[in-house]
Protein backbone atom coordinates (compact mmCIF):
# COMPACT_ATOMS: atom_id res chain seq x y z
CA UNK A 1 0.00 0.00 0.00
CA UNK A 2 1.56 3.37 -0.76
CA UNK A 3 2.49 5.44 2.08
CA UNK A 4 1.00 8.93 0.63
CA UNK A 5 -2.78 8.03 1.40
CA UNK A 6 -5.93 8.99 3.19
CA UNK A 7 -8.77 6.85 3.38
CA UNK A 8 -12.12 8.10 3.81
CA UNK A 9 -14.05 5.13 4.94
CA UNK A 10 -18.17 6.08 4.54
CA UNK A 11 -20.82 4.39 5.48
CA UNK A 12 -22.95 3.83 1.57
CA UNK A 13 -21.80 4.27 -1.82
CA UNK A 14 -24.10 7.42 -2.05
CA UNK A 15 -22.49 9.27 0.96
CA UNK A 16 -18.78 8.16 -1.28
CA UNK A 17 -20.26 10.19 -4.05
CA UNK A 18 -21.19 12.82 -2.38
CA UNK A 19 -18.08 13.58 -0.41
CA UNK A 20 -15.71 12.54 -4.02
CA UNK A 21 -18.31 15.41 -6.00
CA UNK A 22 -17.51 18.03 -3.07
CA UNK A 23 -13.45 17.04 -3.27
CA UNK A 24 -13.69 17.88 -7.25
CA UNK A 25 -15.98 20.77 -6.95
CA UNK A 26 -13.11 22.32 -4.62
CA UNK A 27 -9.59 21.29 -6.61
CA UNK A 28 -11.64 22.61 -9.29
CA UNK A 29 -11.86 26.04 -7.98
CA UNK A 30 -8.56 25.90 -6.64
CA UNK A 31 -6.87 24.57 -9.73
CA UNK A 32 -8.40 27.65 -11.60
CA UNK A 33 -7.75 30.38 -9.11
CA UNK A 34 -4.27 29.03 -9.72
CA UNK A 35 -3.74 28.17 -13.44
CA UNK A 36 -7.19 29.04 -15.04
CA UNK A 37 -8.45 25.86 -16.47
CA UNK A 38 -9.13 22.72 -14.63
CA UNK A 39 -7.29 19.48 -16.16
CA UNK A 40 -9.42 16.66 -14.94
CA UNK A 41 -9.35 12.78 -16.02
CA UNK A 42 -12.34 10.83 -15.85
CA UNK A 43 -13.17 7.05 -14.79
CA UNK A 44 -15.33 4.58 -16.39
CA UNK A 45 -17.24 2.03 -14.27
CA UNK A 46 -20.96 1.84 -12.40
CA UNK A 47 -19.33 4.01 -9.42
CA UNK A 48 -18.30 7.17 -10.48
CA UNK A 49 -21.78 7.62 -12.44
CA UNK A 50 -23.16 8.54 -8.92
CA UNK A 51 -20.79 11.50 -9.23
CA UNK A 52 -21.33 12.42 -12.77
CA UNK A 53 -24.65 12.82 -11.77
CA UNK A 54 -24.03 15.16 -8.62
CA UNK A 55 -21.85 17.45 -10.71
CA UNK A 56 -24.65 17.81 -13.49
CA UNK A 57 -26.47 19.24 -11.05
CA UNK A 58 -23.97 21.75 -9.40
CA UNK A 59 -22.49 25.06 -9.79
CA UNK A 60 -19.10 25.08 -10.89
CA UNK A 61 -16.99 27.41 -13.66
CA UNK A 62 -17.66 25.28 -16.42
CA UNK A 63 -16.25 26.79 -19.09
CA UNK A 64 -12.69 26.72 -17.37
CA UNK A 65 -12.91 22.95 -17.20
CA UNK A 66 -10.54 20.02 -19.47
CA UNK A 67 -11.90 16.45 -19.51
CA UNK A 68 -10.07 13.76 -20.49
CA UNK A 69 -10.60 9.94 -20.10
CA UNK A 70 -8.30 7.25 -18.59
CA UNK A 71 -9.32 4.49 -20.84
CA UNK A 72 -12.34 3.54 -23.16
CA UNK A 73 -13.37 0.53 -25.23
CA UNK A 74 -12.25 -0.04 -29.15
CA UNK A 75 -16.36 0.17 -29.46
CA UNK A 76 -18.07 2.12 -31.92
CA UNK A 77 -18.53 6.53 -31.42
CA UNK A 78 -22.14 5.81 -30.22
CA UNK A 79 -21.75 2.50 -28.61
CA UNK A 80 -23.59 2.36 -24.89
CA UNK A 81 -20.76 0.38 -23.28
CA UNK A 82 -18.26 2.91 -24.14
CA UNK A 83 -16.46 4.76 -20.88
CA UNK A 84 -17.52 8.00 -22.32
CA UNK A 85 -20.81 7.57 -22.29
CA UNK A 86 -22.30 7.45 -19.33
CA UNK A 87 -20.58 10.93 -18.49
CA UNK A 88 -21.56 12.12 -21.40
CA UNK A 89 -25.21 11.03 -20.83
CA UNK A 90 -25.76 12.52 -17.23
CA UNK A 91 -23.50 15.30 -17.23
CA UNK A 92 -20.92 16.61 -19.55
CA UNK A 93 -23.88 17.33 -22.03
CA UNK A 94 -25.79 19.14 -19.18
CA UNK A 95 -23.03 21.63 -18.47
CA UNK A 96 -21.42 24.47 -19.99
CA UNK A 97 -18.11 22.60 -20.53
CA UNK A 98 -17.08 23.92 -24.44
CA UNK A 99 -17.10 20.56 -26.84
CA UNK A 100 -13.38 21.69 -27.60
CA UNK A 101 -12.48 20.89 -23.93
CA UNK A 102 -13.75 17.41 -23.65
CA UNK A 103 -10.86 14.55 -25.27
CA UNK A 104 -12.77 11.50 -25.46
CA UNK A 105 -10.12 8.64 -26.78
CA UNK A 106 -10.98 7.98 -30.25
CA UNK A 107 -11.15 4.28 -29.56
CA UNK A 108 -13.57 3.34 -32.45
CA UNK A 109 -10.03 3.37 -34.30
CA UNK A 110 -8.79 0.52 -32.85
CA UNK A 111 -5.97 0.08 -30.48
CA UNK A 112 -2.85 0.97 -31.67
CA UNK A 113 -4.34 4.46 -34.09
CA UNK A 114 -6.10 5.65 -31.26
CA UNK A 115 -3.31 5.13 -28.47
CA UNK A 116 -1.05 6.70 -31.13
CA UNK A 117 -3.26 9.67 -31.71
CA UNK A 118 -4.24 10.81 -27.57
CA UNK A 119 0.00 9.97 -26.86
CA UNK A 120 0.69 13.82 -28.10
CA UNK A 121 -3.14 15.07 -26.50
CA UNK A 122 -2.14 13.85 -23.32
CA UNK A 123 1.69 15.14 -23.43
CA UNK A 124 0.22 18.39 -24.38
CA UNK A 125 -2.24 18.39 -20.86
CA UNK A 126 0.36 16.57 -18.18
CA UNK A 127 0.41 17.41 -15.25
CA UNK A 128 -3.04 16.90 -14.67
CA UNK A 129 -4.86 18.44 -12.09
CA UNK A 130 -7.30 15.62 -11.24
CA UNK A 131 -7.20 11.88 -12.28
CA UNK A 132 -10.33 9.88 -11.01
CA UNK A 133 -9.74 5.98 -11.27
CA UNK A 134 -12.02 2.54 -9.68
CA UNK A 135 -11.05 -0.36 -8.76
CA UNK A 136 -11.82 -4.18 -10.69
CA UNK A 137 -12.62 -7.08 -8.23
CA UNK A 138 -8.60 -8.30 -9.35
CA UNK A 139 -6.79 -5.22 -8.73
CA UNK A 140 -7.21 -3.59 -12.45
CA UNK A 141 -7.70 0.43 -12.91
CA UNK A 142 -8.52 2.19 -16.05
CA UNK A 143 -7.58 -0.67 -18.29
CA UNK A 144 -4.09 -1.87 -16.53
CA UNK A 145 -4.78 -5.48 -15.57
CA UNK A 146 -3.11 -7.83 -13.68
CA UNK A 147 -0.45 -9.59 -16.17
CA UNK A 148 -0.15 -7.16 -19.06
CA UNK A 149 3.42 -5.95 -19.94
CA UNK A 150 3.53 -2.60 -21.37
CA UNK A 151 6.17 -0.08 -22.09
CA UNK A 152 6.59 2.09 -18.83
CA UNK A 153 7.71 4.91 -20.93
CA UNK A 154 4.55 5.11 -22.95
CA UNK A 155 1.78 7.78 -21.85
CA UNK A 156 -1.30 5.71 -23.69
CA UNK A 157 -1.35 1.77 -24.46
CA UNK A 158 -2.83 -0.53 -26.80
CA UNK A 159 -4.35 -2.98 -24.85
CA UNK A 160 -5.31 -6.53 -26.90
CA UNK A 161 -6.03 -8.71 -24.09
CA UNK A 162 -8.36 -7.54 -20.70
CA UNK A 163 -10.02 -10.06 -19.74
CA UNK A 164 -13.32 -8.33 -19.41
CA UNK A 165 -14.97 -7.50 -22.81
CA UNK A 166 -14.36 -5.79 -25.14
CA UNK A 167 -10.53 -7.30 -25.25
CA UNK A 168 -9.68 -4.01 -27.50
CA UNK A 169 -8.83 -0.85 -25.37
CA UNK A 170 -6.78 2.02 -25.01
CA UNK A 171 -5.53 3.19 -21.43
CA UNK A 172 -3.67 5.79 -20.09
CA UNK A 173 0.14 3.99 -18.71
CA UNK A 174 0.80 4.31 -15.05
CA UNK A 175 3.15 7.14 -15.84
CA UNK A 176 0.44 9.35 -17.12
CA UNK A 177 -2.23 9.12 -14.60
CA UNK A 178 0.66 9.10 -11.55
CA UNK A 179 1.57 12.56 -13.15
CA UNK A 180 -1.23 14.35 -11.34
CA UNK A 181 -1.96 17.18 -8.47
CA UNK A 182 -4.57 15.10 -7.10
CA UNK A 183 -5.49 11.38 -7.96
CA UNK A 184 -8.34 9.77 -6.34
CA UNK A 185 -9.56 6.52 -6.01
CA UNK A 186 -14.10 5.83 -6.21
CA UNK A 187 -13.86 2.48 -4.35
CA UNK A 188 -17.76 0.92 -3.59
CA UNK A 189 -19.21 -2.88 -2.98
CA UNK A 190 -18.59 -5.77 -0.98
CA UNK A 191 -17.38 -7.61 -3.71
CA UNK A 192 -14.03 -5.43 -3.36
CA UNK A 193 -13.56 -6.42 -0.01
CA UNK A 194 -10.90 -9.17 -1.01
CA UNK A 195 -9.08 -7.38 -3.28
CA UNK A 196 -9.14 -3.85 -1.13
CA UNK A 197 -7.39 -6.33 1.39
CA UNK A 198 -4.74 -7.35 -0.85
CA UNK A 199 -3.95 -3.83 -2.31
CA UNK A 200 -3.11 -3.00 1.78
CA UNK A 201 -1.40 -5.79 2.46
CA UNK A 202 1.19 -4.64 -0.35
CA UNK A 203 0.25 -6.73 -3.04
CA UNK A 204 1.23 -6.50 -6.74
CA UNK A 205 -1.39 -5.32 -8.39
CA UNK A 206 -1.58 -2.37 -11.44
CA UNK A 207 -3.70 -0.11 -9.00
CA UNK A 208 -0.36 -0.23 -6.93
CA UNK A 209 1.39 0.96 -9.69
CA UNK A 210 0.00 4.60 -9.90
CA UNK A 211 2.46 6.43 -7.89
CA UNK A 212 1.93 10.21 -7.86
CA UNK A 213 4.10 12.46 -6.03
CA UNK A 214 1.10 13.57 -4.04
CA UNK A 215 -0.84 12.17 -1.84
CA UNK A 216 -3.33 9.43 -2.61
CA UNK A 217 -7.17 10.00 -1.61
CA UNK A 218 -9.52 7.02 -1.56
CA UNK A 219 -12.94 7.18 -0.95
CA UNK A 220 -14.47 3.67 -0.14
CA UNK A 221 -17.66 2.41 1.50
CA UNK A 222 -18.07 -0.08 4.43
CA UNK A 223 -19.28 -2.81 2.14
CA UNK A 224 -15.60 -2.69 -0.02
CA UNK A 225 -13.47 -1.91 3.04
CA UNK A 226 -11.69 -4.90 4.77
CA UNK A 227 -10.38 -3.82 8.30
Amino acid sequence: MQENSRWHLLETADQVAVAACQHILKAAGQAIADHGKFKLVLAGGTTPEKVYRLLAAAEADWVNWVIYYGDERCLPVDHADRNSAIPEQVWLTKVGIPATQVFPIPAELGGEQSAALYRPIVEAALPFDMVLLGMGEDGHTASLFPGDKHNEDELVHAVYNAPKPPPKRVSLSAKALGNTRELLFLITGSNKQVIVKAWRDGQDLPIATIQPENTIDIYIDQDAFHA
